[in-house]
Parts: C-alpha cells; sequence; structure tokens
C-alpha cells in the first residue's frame, strides 16, 4: 500500500547500505557530463524529447521501430483520457495496418524490380526519413518494424513538478555516493515520479525496483515496502548504479542495465566491448528489444529537458527551477 504521506517516510539512515563493499569509482565519475551523447544517437534522443515535451497524450505517432526520425504518421484525437477508448485503438491499428500494406507492396516492387508508382515514392521518402540511406536496405523487413507511440507531455510535465520536491535530496544521495548527480533525473523515464507507478513485472515506486532487487539494494528493517519510500528507493538506486557501473565500466551501458540487466549487458559487453552504438544498432538477442536499445537515449532526452524545463514547459510555475549542481 503507498503511504499516505510519503514524507513522513524519509529519515536519513533509515535504511543501512547492504554489507557488501562496492569498489571505488574514478574521481572523473563524481561529476556531472559524463554522460556521452554520441551523434549516431540523436535520432532517437530527438525522438524522445518529442515524446516528452512535444506530444500530448492525444497523439499517437506510427513509426520505425529502428530509424526512431522515419515517422509514417501522427495522429491526433479530438479528446482522450487517462488511456486511449476503444475506438481509438482500433484506428491505430488500422493505421499501422495501412503502413505495414503500404511496407510490403515498396519492398516487394524492390524486390521484383517492378515500378514504383507516385505512393510507392511517397512511402520510400517517408521510410529514409530524408537521409541519404540505401533504400532497398531500409525496405527489407520495415514492415515488420512498424510501431507507435503514444505522447507523454502531460505526465512528463507532472513528473517535473513532483521530482521538483525531491531534486535536491535525490541530487545529494547520488553525490554522497560518488556518482553523477544527474543520475536524479532517471525516474523521468521509469515512473515519471509516480510514487505509486506498478509494472507487470511487479516493479512498484519512483525508481520501479522488483522486489528481488529491493532486498539486495535495499535490505528492509521494518514492514513498510521501502520501495514506496522515495529517499529510501533513491538510495537504492544509488547502490544499484554504483555496482553497476563498477561491473560494466561505462555510464551508457551501466544506465542500460536498469532497463537490461547487469549480466544482460555483460553479455552485451563480450560480443561488442564498449563499443554502445555497435551494440545498440547490431545487437540481435531476442531480449534485447526496442527498450533496451532505446533507454540509454530515453535519459538523455529525460535529462535534457529536465535540466531546463522552462525551455520545453513555458507555462510551469516560475519557481520551477533545477538547482544548480552541486560541486563534489
Amino acid at each position: 500500500m503507498r503511504p499516505s504521506n510519503p514524507r513522513a517516510q524519509t529519515q536519513p539512515g533509515r535504511y543501512p547500505p547492504p554489507p557488501n563493499p562496492y569498489r571505488a569509482l574514478p574521481d572523473h565519475t563524481r561529476h556531472s557530463g559524463v554522460f556521452p551523447r554520441p551523434a549516431a544517437l540523436e535520432a532517437q534522443v530527438a525522438f524522445w524529447r518529442n515524446v516528452y515535451a512535444t506530444w500530448g497524450r492525444a497523439v499517437v505517432v506510427i513509426h520505425d521501430d529502428r530509424y526512431l526520425d522515419t515517422i509514417y504518421e501522427v495522429l491526433e484525437f479530438p479528446a482522450v483520457g487517462e488511456s486511449l477508448t476503444a475506438d481509438q485503438k482500433a484506428w491505430v491499428a488500422n493505421r499501422r495496418s495501412y503502413w505495414q500494406d503500404r511496407l510490403y507492396a515498396l519492398e516487394t516492387k524492390l524486390d521484383t524490380g517492378t515500378a514504383l508508382d507516385a505512393e510507392d515514392r511517397a512511402t520510400a521518402i517517408l521510410l529514409t526519413g530524408g537521409q541519404r540511406r540505401d533504400l532497398r536496405a531500409m525496405a527489407h523487413n520495415a514492415a515488420k518494424r512498424i510501431r507507435s507511440q503514444r505522447g507523454m507531455r502531460e505526465r512528463f510535465r507532472r513528473g517535473l513538478e513532483i521530482g521538483a520536491r525531491y531534486e535536491a535530496r535525490f541530487r545529494k544521495i547520488f553525490r554522497d555516493n560518488g556518482l553523477p548527480e544527474e543520475l536524479a533525473y532517471l525516474p523521468h523515464v521509469e515512473s515519471s515520479f509516480q510514487a505509486a507507478a506498478r509494472s507487470s513485472a511487479g516493479a512498484v515506486g519512483i525508481w520501479q525496483f522488483t522486489k528481488g532487487a529491493a532486498e539486495k539494494f535495499m535490505p528492509v528493517n521494518g514492514a513498510a515496502d521501502p520501495r514506496l519510500d522515495p529517499i529510501a528507493s533513491t538510495q537504492g538506486a544509488a547502490r544499484y548504479l554504483k555496482y553497476a557501473y563498477a561491473n560494466i565500466g561505462n555510464w551508457p551501458m551501466a544506465i542500460t542495465s536498469y532497463n537490461h540487466g547487469i549480466n544482460g549487458m555483460k553479455r552485451a559487453r563480450g560480443r561488442y566491448g564498449h563499443d554502445f552504438m555497435r551494440m545498440v544498432e547490431e545487437y540481435d538477442s531476442p531480449l534485447f528489444g526496442f527498450a533496451s536499445r532505446n533507454y540509454y537515449a530515453e535519459f538523455l532526452a529525460a535529462r535534457e529537458i529536465a535540466s531546463q524545463p522552462e525551455r520545453y514547459f513555458s507555462e510551469l510555475a516560475p519557481g520551477l527551477q533545477t538547482p544548480a549542481e552541486s560541486q563534489p
């Protein structure tokens, strides 16, 4: 059960750290600005920036799940609630089928050398995203890569309002653990700072800890579930991310492990070393799907928006500003 007053359970030191020690991190990781942003990742970051700050919940975007700058259609419904209605979901499914049919037709014509008509050429322009990409290679299995994404602007804005209550405390927790303070923005990706958030996998709270992970990184000293305590769960997230970084060795992969798991990232590293972009573009494990491929890009987008909220959400109260970064 969610505590009626989250602040009532934020006493420092309530949940002591687990007994196993963690390897000390290099000094350079204490500063923000340690999160690389490869140029090849920009299309993904831009896509999630739009999801979080431009497209509201009335918008559904039909796009390619590998090339996120390939957008086929932007649907906007006149009125929506927290969830789409059955009719709205059916319309999204109908439009996805429409684009799948067009992409199947384009791929078939390219494979057989059949002349393209005006509709095929228009589809080809959308498919390549206006970039100089090989059309035949892009068309291969493009119909299977169709995906739809709903906008989250309202949810992200609410996350900024909630997160402002905790940001200084969260940053201090990461700083005290020798970690980059901007990791405090990760709940925007996980839960939009919704303390009662629950996933189908049994993860709960702002940081979406599963029960097993909570037992390892947030020892329970009472009947209350520490996953529902914003401060205790942030302390657990700091321990996890410190442990992940020590075991994996770079921040893009350590952050991605929050979605894909440390062992999963170790397997990926065994194939690609520390070449994160090759991993994102080429790793074909069935468990390394859309969410894992995009997790770090989502973090970068959330970090960009949350660090300057007034740029993206001018309607927010003037007092909602990101505090200046503290120095270790």
